[in-house]
């Protein structure tokens, strides 16, 4: 041993790991994270099963009352002004307003228990409607509440960071609903916070018990009720092959590519979260409208439905993987522009998760570069949903997980690919975006 080592103090992550793992605090903290997993994702699947429901009716129902096989061209104008009217008396009057502004991501402060019901009728009242915003923000608020809720009924809040890592644990919980289990939700909270070592394990213990906890009763629940339970899949994905250097010569450039698109239809989100910062009221109504205005420019550009532009891009992007020759390029480019406009002002305005839009966008521009010569179009939906992901995250690691998730059985041949796209993706993301000035 040399004499700096011998001369270092002597503090070793084992013991303060050790005692704080088996302390009667951390254990109580870890049953109360089981049991937490239970009510998070009922309530999970009770907002999603309603906000499905919604949007089904909303998008399907009425038109088809009203005479329509599918919705018209004009049908996001008076739904997307209707979103702006429900959200700005929400954003101006409740505690919360709504939730986090999505173009902050979706880190931030836990949101209390006084936010939930301005965050659930600002998701509720608005997703439903076209607003180009995804489930996992009002989730993770919706389990981040529910925890501190039950911190405070068994009297563990007097301590801060007992309350912080449950408002994680139950947040995870409930975005793992849609991640499609509790290995992506867990790795994003642990990627997201910076951790290593001994802290590392102290947060991710109590993270995936209850995530896994909340996926398992989730998951249950929705096979008893036949209810949908929105989590984030693709039932069909074109047939795979191992990627070649063609895939490599463009699959990177490609991921280059959807960073830049990505970082600046972000960049205007964060213009618009700029411009609603005053006169609030009556800029998120406007900016409501412009979204519904995006939207019909899609549908009358292409004369397909603007359901496709609008929304979180679920079902879009499984309609997309299952058929991908179904959409010419120009049909591709036209929803990267009309969905990427939609999104960054929805982000900088309105209410919901940044993260299932930008999947969409990522990978109808990669797959509009899927004619290249030598670009399969596995590889590159591959390179879209990474690249995307590592985009509007900044976490190239839990991006590369989400996709090679996403991609199932032809994973492990698109693997190299997927995480030289996240990483690609994130350093150009890097060097696209402007610095955030201090006290903006």
């Amino acid at each position: 041993m040399d004499a700096t080592a011998a001369s270092a103090p002597e503090q070793t992550p084992g013991p303060n790991l050790r005692e704080t793992l088996l302390s009667r605090g951390y254990r109580r903290g870890l049953l109360l994270c089981v049991l937490l997993g239970v009510p998070v994702s009922l309530a999970a699947f009770g907002f999603v099963s309603l906000e499905h429901a919604l949007q089904h009716w909303v998008w399907t129902t009425l038109p088809e009352q009203a005479g329509y096989d599918r919705a018209p061209w004009w049908w996001p104008l008076p739904a997307l002004l209707l979103a702006g009217l429900i959200l700005a008396p929400i954003v101006t009057r409740m505690p919360g307003g709504g939730g986090h502004v999505p173009v902050n991501g979706l880190g931030g402060p836990p949101l209390g228990p006084e936010a939930l019901p301005g965050v659930l009728l600002a998701a509720l009242g608005t997703l439903p409607l076209g607003v180009v915003l995804g489930p996992e923000a009002p989730l993770m608020a919706v389990g981040s509440g529910l925890a501190l809720l039950a911190v405070r009924a068994v009297g563990a809040g007097a301590d801060p960071r007992a309350a912080l890592v449950l408002a994680t644990a139950g947040s995870t919980a409930a975005i793992s609903t849609i991640l499609g289990g509790p290995v992506v939700a867990a790795v994003m909270v642990i990627e997201a916070a910076g951790l290593a070592g001994p802290q590392m394990v102290i947060l991710l213990l109590p993270t995936l018990l209850a995530s896994a906890t909340g996926a398992l009763v989730f998951t249950g629940f929705g096979q008893w009720t036949g209810f949908s339970t929105g989590a984030l899949t693709l039932p069909q994905i074109p047939p795979s092959a191992n990627p070649d250097a063609g895939d490599f010569l463009w699959g990177v450039p490609a991921a280059a590519l959807v960073a830049a698109m990505v970082s600046l239809a972000h960049g205007l989100g964060r213009v618009t979260a700029g411009w609603t910062g005053r006169h609030t009221w009556w800029r998120t109504v406007a900016c409501a409208s412009a979204v519904g205005v995006s939207i019909t420019a899609y549908a009358l550009l292409t004369d397909r439905s603007p359901e496709e532009a609008a929304l979180s891009g679920q079902a879009g992007l499984a309609d997309l993987a299952a058929d991908p020759h179904a959409w010419s390029v120009a049909t591709l480019l036209a929803l990267a522009l009309c969905k990427g406009l939609a999104w960054g002002v929805s982000l900088g305005s309105l209410r919901g998760g940044p993260i299932f839009p930008a999947l969409l966008i990522g990978t109808a521009i990669a797959m509009a570069c899927s004619g290249l010569p030598g670009l399969g179009v596995t590889p590159a939906l591959g390179v879209g949903l990474a690249a995307a992901a590592a985009t509007v995250t900044g976490l190239p690691l839990t991006s590369a997980l989400l996709a090679i998730l996403l991609l199932g059985k032809d994973a492990p041949d698109q693997t190299p690919l997927i995480v030289v796209s996240s990483v690609v993706a994130f350093v150009v993301a890097q060097a696209v975006r402007r610095p955030k000035r201090a006290g903006s």
